[in-house]
């Protein structure tokens, strides 16, 4: 069974700076790809950035150049270091990974940032 908990979140003033962690286990973790996605409430979850197998990676434009997703596979984490944060960035915070259709399938229960101004 697939198990992702994400930790790191947490209050700050904008311009500041947070870490995220996701723990993954229950799957062969290096060969697929892992993202994280934000929601606010009353809206859709929203995509963040995503992060193959073998490293490449891919953001949404409103985090490009502020946010940086990367991995471990060695001790099957994920990360998401925010930068520059704003308050618009105020959400919970997912980790997913993908499914065996390269998809994203599983999610874990989300980490809370709050970004005030």
């Amino acid at each position: 069974q697939v198990q992702l908990v994400e930790s790191g979140g947490g209050s700050v003033q904008a311009g500041g700076s947070l870490r995220l962690s996701c723990a993954a286990s229950g799957w062969t973790y290096r060969r697929s790809c892992m993202g994280w996605f934000r929601r606010t409430p009353g809206k859709e979850r929203g995509w963040v950035a995503t992060i193959t197998s073998d490293g490449s990676t891919i953001y949404a434009d409103s985090v490009k150049g502020r946010f940086t997703i990367s991995r471990d596979n060695a001790d099957n984490t994920l990360y998401l270091q925010m930068n520059s944060l704003k308050p618009e960035d105020t959400a919970m915070y997912y980790c997913a990974a993908c499914n065996v259709a390269r998809t994203f399938g599983y999610y874990g229960q989300g980490t809370q940032v709050t970004v005030s101004s």
